[in-house]
């Protein structure tokens, strides 16, 4: 979660070929969905798609994550990978998200990004930018306030991507993320004492791989 560079094409070891994976088989199906979802050239027909295929995958039950995946992180929540498209369309990542875990305000670099509550329930609040992020203070007004829990998903396509992301429950919610390339870094938006937000920019790395 979090303007950064769309992912690289690579391949990762022990990621790219699902089928030789120590993986729940449901996963494997999800990611040839998955590459189905993504055979668009337009940005938010993925999304939409992806986003259906996630409700489905979720709200049939079917386990698809391996015990790493879901294993929460004690300093901040944890970002475990679970697939980078070898063509680097896409990659996926669950979260997890202990008591009190959340996030700032934040973009996803310029990618669209589906997310979908596997467990738990979270806290989402969406905020509608107010100026330019060509400015060096931006400000931002709350605009949809909403509790997620498991089969439920959002799509989210820039520029309307700004929101917050809490686990208010006390038992550790898991969310999973599918994004338009790999997300190696995004911009934050840290609240001033004067007024406004300062737009930051943070690497991020990977809990579990």
């Amino acid at each position: 979660m979090g303007c950064e560079k769309r992912g690289q094409a690579r391949a990762l070891p022990n990621e790219t070929n699902m089928e030789n994976l120590d993986q729940p088989t449901n996963l494997a199906t999800l990611i040839r969905r998955l590459d189905e979802a993504v055979q668009a050239d337009d940005g938010k027909v993925c999304c939409y798609r992806v986003k259906d295929v996630l409700e489905d995958a979720i709200q049939t039950c079917s386990p698809f994550l391996n015990e790493r995946h879901t294993k929460p992180s004690a300093e901040k929540y944890a970002r475990n990978l679970i697939h980078v498209d070898p063509m680097g369309r896409y990659s996926v990542i669950a979260m997890v998200w202990s008591h009190g875990q959340g996030t700032p305000i934040h973009d996803h670099d310029n990618m669209w990004c589906c997310e979908c509550v596997v467990k738990g329930r979270i806290k989402v609040v969406s905020y509608q930018l107010v100026g330019g992020l060509e400015d060096d203070l931006v400000d931002f007004m709350p605009e949809l306030e909403i509790f997620a829990g498991p089969g439920e998903a959002g799509a989210l396509i820039p520029p309307f991507d700004h929101h917050t992301i809490e686990n208010l429950e006390p038992e550790p919610s898991i969310t999973l993320h599918v994004y338009g390339g790999e997300m190696t870094h995004c911009h934050v938006f840290l609240p001033l004492e004067t007024g406004g937000f300062e737009r930051v920019e943070r690497q991020l790395v990977y809990t579990t791989v």
